[in-house]
């Protein structure tokens, strides 16, 4: 079974926590993909979603599904979303695609955040194999690069990435994260930082790993 396959079956499995007449939040990446295909499918039975980047908000217009901003909701039911690299604690790296600013505001909409990976995307420490992504205004990336080797790690600037919201991204290297919690609320205090890719304060309550073997759910 390859990569593509697993986070297939990683997705169809979240299908399970959405529930009908729902409003629901849903992030960005492959394995979100996954998820909106598999969406379309109930989007007779839904009310619509919440999507946290545009390459998403497209995909769910695809389907068919109506697309709701996050002003326009009190909360959501659920939240619907990847990662680059997960913890045993359901802490998470996020920001490959460049969409972590507002992950992290539609998590925060939700009561349950339903995280959905294939296997290779399990590690005991953050950091271990993706670098941190770090979202910054673009006339703070030279302060905030120096303040990061500060910290311990290797920043580089992401080429030719502005985010949805205008800004850049900074990809912090060889920077082992022993306590997310901590390092989460640290970065987000320099002067520039938007928001970082650490998913501590707001981690995953669902964690379901696409494996060969099928979806394992870690509740």
């Amino acid at each position: 079974m390859n990569q593509l396959e697993m986070k297939k079956l990683a997705a169809k499995a979240g299908l399970q926590y959405v529930k009908a007449d729902t409003i629901v939040g849903v992030g960005s990446g492959s394995t979100v993909n996954c998820f909106i295909e598999a969406l379309g499918a109930m989007k007779d039975q839904i009310k619509g979603a919440v999507a946290a980047s545009k390459t998403s908000e497209e995909l769910l217009k695809q389907q068919g599904i109506e697309v709701f901003s996050a002003n326009e909701v009190l909360g959501l039911d659920i939240y619907v979303d990847g990662a680059d690299e997960i913890n045993p604690q359901k802490m998470m790296i996020k920001g490959g695609g460049a969409a972590l600013t507002r992950e992290k505001i539609v998590a925060a909409l939700a009561k349950k955040f339903i995280c959905i990976v294939d296997e290779s995307k399990q590690v005991d420490v953050l950091g271990s194999t993706f670098p941190l992504p770090v979202e910054v205004i673009p006339m703070a990336r030279s302060q905030v690069g120096r303040k990061l080797v500060v910290l311990g790690g290797a920043p580089e600037y992401r080429e030719g990435v502005v985010t949805d919201n205008g800004n850049v991204i900074l990809d912090v290297h060889n920077f082992a994260i022993l306590n997310p919690v901590e390092m989460e609320k640290e970065l987000n205090n320099i002067a520039g930082v938007v928001t970082n890719g650490i998913f501590a304060l707001r981690g995953a309550d669902v964690v379901i790993i696409g494996t060969p073997e099928g979806a394992k759910i870690i509740e």
